[in-house]
């Protein structure tokens, strides 16, 4: 399959346009990552770039590659769109197998970017069901699959605390009855919060994750929009980690200015809470990297008024100047338009000590760049609570030599034996990663 340009602009009207006739060539990806990325000036056009890497799945026999030292297998196939995992502390593998809601919108412009979607594997109907994996023998396969939880609402986020299982739904949480070694459970479960949905609800996917007391939770929001466009009155308690008190239900404001966060863990050395963000479109190839960055307690991170600490965003009025002025610069960027959803820190051993306290980022792939970023899973290296290296490619291969998609890397998670799961939403696949053998005490 050839892969093309689709070319729409703001008013909705849609042509094609081949790559290299779309301005100048973008700076190496590498340019955008780090704790001080290339920030080139700010590249707008009526007609933004919208590259999209055509989804194919994988050739039998074909599978992505793993670092030097490691090996790659394949988990589980042949499930619905799987995004995010959630091990529980008896080996079982959770999957939430959803897409976005059901949304009516008309004209040219979401009919362009419904093609889009699908050219990218993103349209099939949400299986709103999350499955469950027992690999029983530890042959790194399971022998049973059965539905965990299914009639959800577009799930993403699993959280266990106690005998209380969570799941964010794309506009609640809901907290459902667990016993451990369960297979499935019935039932609706009890509403602990509304979160923010609605029509638009143009970021769907809550992640949640507990305090460490296990009192509360903390929620991922995503933006209605781009950069406010739908109008900041449609953009209450989003872009933005909201905390949930699980005894009263209320909710507040945690930390904001955070266009789409959606990994969520806290990191081992430091403690704190660290997401991943995907950050604002339509200002050139290499603009805005995407992050993950330690959650400050009411911190404010820019969007949509600024980017990457001060940089103001001249689209968005009227100006917030005050805003602006306290932004928080993000600690380490993961490149633009990377799409940089899953996080996982390592605590366990099965890895070289090297890999321990890092974190292995999820990239699910751009689409408005002109050459195509993401794509693959990256580690990056901590030393006391702080990234301390270069990004490393750690899963690669997800694209062809043709630029089709054979798969797109989403969420990632270590298992109870120290492998690495990834859930790849077009290849219908989680994978697993192991240390070769003879390679894990490196």
């Amino acid at each position: 399959m050839t892969r093309v340009n689709f070319l729409f602009a703001s008013l909705g009207l849609a042509c094609l346009c081949v790559v290299s006739a779309c301005g100048a060539e973008p700076l190496p990806a590498e340019a955008g990552y780090g704790p001080n990325p290339h920030l080139p000036e700010p590249d707008t056009s009526l007609i933004p770039t919208v590259n999209i890497a055509p989804a194919i799945g994988w050739p039998a026999g074909q599978k992505p590659k793993a670092a030097d030292g490691f090996e790659v297998a394949m988990f589980a196939d042949q499930l619905d769109h799987p995004r995010w995992l959630h091990v529980l502390p008896n080996g079982d593998v959770l999957v939430a197998e959803t897409n976005k809601p059901p949304k009516d919108s008309g004209g040219l412009r979401a009919w362009v970017q419904k093609q889009v979607q699908k050219m990218a594997g993103a349209a099939p109907p949400s299986a709103n069901r999350i499955t469950l994996l027992r690999d029983a023998d530890g042959d790194g396969r399971p022998e049973t699959r059965t539905p965990f939880l299914e009639n959800l609402f577009s799930p993403f986020g699993m959280e266990l605390i106690g005998s209380d299982f969570y799941v964010a739904n794309a506009d609640a949480i809901l907290r459902f009855p667990y016993r451990e070694g369960a297979t499935s459970i019935a039932g609706q479960g009890t509403k602990v919060t509304d979160l923010p949905g609605g029509p638009i609800n143009h970021h769907w996917t809550k992640n949640i994750i507990a305090s460490k007391d296990g009192s509360k939770l903390y929620a991922t929001v995503g933006s209605n929009s781009n950069v406010g466009e739908n109008g900041m009155q449609n953009e209450e308690n989003r872009a933005a980690i909201l905390e949930v008190d699980l005894e009263t239900g209320q909710s507040r404001l945690f930390a904001s200015g955070l266009r789409n966060p959606n990994g969520l863990a806290w990191q081992p050395q430091s403690k704190a809470l660290w997401t991943t963000v995907n950050e604002r479109d339509e200002i050139g190839d290499d603009l805005v990297p995407d992050y993950m960055t330690s959650v400050r307690d009411g911190g404010f991170y820019g969007w949509p008024y600024s980017w990457y600490g001060q940089h103001v965003d001249v689209r968005v009025e009227p100006p917030r100047p005050d805003l602006v002025a306290k932004a928080i610069v993000p600690d380490y960027a993961l490149g633009a338009h990377t799409a940089s959803l899953g996080l996982a820190f390592y605590e366990a051993d099965a890895f070289p000590a090297r890999y321990r306290n890092g974190a292995f980022i999820g990239q699910h792939g751009s689409w408005n760049r002109s050459v195509p970023s993401g794509y693959k899973v990256v580690f990056v290296p901590f030393a006391d609570g702080k990234p301390s290296g270069k990004a490393e490619d750690f899963l690669t291969g997800f694209l062809n030599e043709n630029g089709d998609a054979l798969g797109r890397p989403v969420g990632v998670a270590v298992d109870t034996k120290g492998a690495l799961l990834v859930a790849d939403d077009v290849g219908n696949v989680i994978w697993r990663i192991t240390a070769r053998h003879g390679s894990a005490l490196q």
